[in-house]
């Protein structure tokens, strides 16, 4: 990875023409007329569709695989992009359901191919192609113009709309069509359509939700305030962004209403109140607000560099699969139901995670450390270059990571990746993960030309070892309080238990309808 491409950055779908990849360009010989005419059509990539398989191979090579895109969906926003990743890798599984001996789809039901069909992954490339590409005219219609642009490279017609079920086109043009309607009106307001006859946004808070405390007054400390910041919807600066702050608001509060796949209604799973960060306990209170200081002083650059990977939704989450995928030498099925049961854990356990979120509208450390200790001075770290200060007004800390949009209890990423790892143990059947990303020195977003002081490499031998560095990095941003990533865990691995038990009974075909 480049030292560039540390946040999520490019399309899923753009064909890649180096060393590397199996899309390679094909080049004129001759100075003919007519050869000169085939120059000025658009260039053809060549793949090897029978052998090769479209998500290892293109979906999540381009850009390493981050996905959506940087310039439509910030680090913090992770429900917007799971939603959207969730469609599609539904889709992949439903396109390929068809070619599978015993699957069935989520939301779609296509008959079954003969045998014959799937002899290479031709087919199954082709429909998962398609599907992808409906669903991203829906839900993500800033990027399809790319991909249809993508599917003409490798010879396929993007504005083929037919639905003829003997063939991959029509194939994966139904699956695609079927996961948009089965989700349109999930409660997601991807449209913006709900709650208002106009001017609607993409994903607008259509439920009301208020704060109790204010950017500029802590009226009840155990209760979320929304932070003052610059504008900025990721690390470093971006257009406009120079002397223009906001007040944060609850980034999709409507989550908890989404419909789940799993299971019925998200108040059903239990989580004890975060007593821990309630300030009628003044002690225990303190006591949190004294581990994220701990923490702030003590920063080393590999923590940093770990608080920036984690916090970044596309390579943390998308790419932990890929890897597991790679380790464990899974074939295209193989990769098309891992993709679905991880996202199926993160997504439903979204859902449960927001509706505790919304419920208990707990403090954010931020909050906490100016309300324990005022004025009063405080160590910790002082701000980019400026290491751990001794004597830094409690009144003008801050983490290493700007907050989250939301309260703080539970830590949504932790238990999305609690999640996403379970699920993955249970798919696979051991807890091998063998993930490598490296981070070139001075490459740090919150503090470049400085952090990492040289070359590091982040390795994860297990899953478990991926989830603790994910629950502790929210710790070292100053993002979440050490007892909240603790409780957190745990409550995410259910959904990964549910998850795998929902599409294994799709994998094989113990379904009704």
């Amino acid at each position: 990875m480049t030292t560039s491409d540390h946040s999520p950055a490019s399309t899923a779908a753009e064909p890649t023409a180096d060393d590397s990849d199996t899309a390679v360009a094909d080049q004129p010989i001759e100075e003919t007329a007519e050869q000169a005419a085939e120059e000025q059509a658009p260039p053809q990539f060549s793949y090897d569709f029978d052998n090769g398989n479209f998500i290892r191979d293109l979906i999540t090579t381009n850009a390493d695989g981050q996905f959506p895109t940087e310039d439509a969906i910030g680090p913090t926003d992770a429900p917007i992009y799971i939603w959207i990743s969730h469609m599609f890798m539904m889709s992949w599984f439903d396109a390929l359901a068809p070619y599978h001996p015993t699957a069935v789809g989520i939301c779609s039901r296509i008959e079954r191919r003969p045998a014959s069909e799937s002899a290479t992954n031709k087919n199954k490339n082709i429909a998962g192609l398609y599907a992808s590409l409906r669903v991203l005219q829906e839900v993500y219609p800033e990027r399809a113009l790319v991909m249809a642009q993508a599917l003409g490279l490798f010879g396929l017609d993007p504005d083929d709309e037919s639905e003829d079920p003997t063939t991959p086109v029509g194939i994966g043009n139904i699956a695609g069509k079927a996961i948009v309607r089965a989700r349109a009106g999930d409660g997601m307001n991807h449209r913006g359509d709900k709650g208002r006859a106009f001017h609607g946004e993409p994903f607008e808070d259509y439920t009301g939700y208020e704060p109790v405390n204010t950017p500029r007054k802590l009226v009840d400390p155990s209760r979320w305030q929304p932070a003052v910041q610059r504008h900025r919807r990721r690390l470093g600066d971006g257009p406009g962004d120079k002397g223009v702050f906001v007040a944060q608001q609850f980034i999709t509060p409507q989550v908890r209403l989404v419909k789940p796949f799993t299971y019925e209604d998200p108040g059903q799973f239990e989580l004890a109140p975060p007593a821990h960060s309630d300030h009628t306990d003044p002690d225990r209170y303190k006591r949190s607000v004294d581990e994220i200081l701990e923490a702030s002083a003590g920063l080393t650059d590999e923590q940093k560099v770990k608080a920036e990977f984690f916090d970044h939704t596309g390579a943390a989450i998308t790419l932990a699969p890929r890897a597991a995928a790679l380790a464990h030498d899974l074939d295209l099925d193989g990769w098309a139901q891992l993709f679905l049961t991880t996202s199926l854990a993160r997504f439903d356990d979204m859902i449960a995670a927001w509706h505790q979120i919304h419920k208990h509208d707990a403090v954010r450390p931020f909050s906490a450390v100016r309300h324990v200790y005022g004025d009063s001075k405080v160590t910790a770290w002082g701000g980019p270059g400026k290491g751990t200060v001794d004597g830094l007004p409690a009144s003008e800390w801050r983490g290493y990571l700007p907050s989250g949009d939301h309260p703080e209890y539970p830590a949504g990423f932790a238990t999305i990746c609690a999640a996403q790892a379970q699920a993955a143990r249970r798919f696979l059947g051991d807890d091998v993960l063998d993930w490598t990303f490296p981070y070139a020195a001075e490459s740090a977003l919150t503090e470049p030309g400085l952090v990492p002081a040289k070359d590091l490499e982040l390795h994860y031998d297990t899953w478990t070892d991926y989830e603790r560095d994910y629950a502790l990095s929210r710790v070292w941003a100053g993002v979440h309080f050490k007892e909240t990533v603790e409780k957190s865990l745990p409550f995410g691995r259910q959904f990964g238990d549910r998850a795998y038990e929902f599409v294994q009974r799709h994998i094989n075909g113990d379904v009704e309808g």
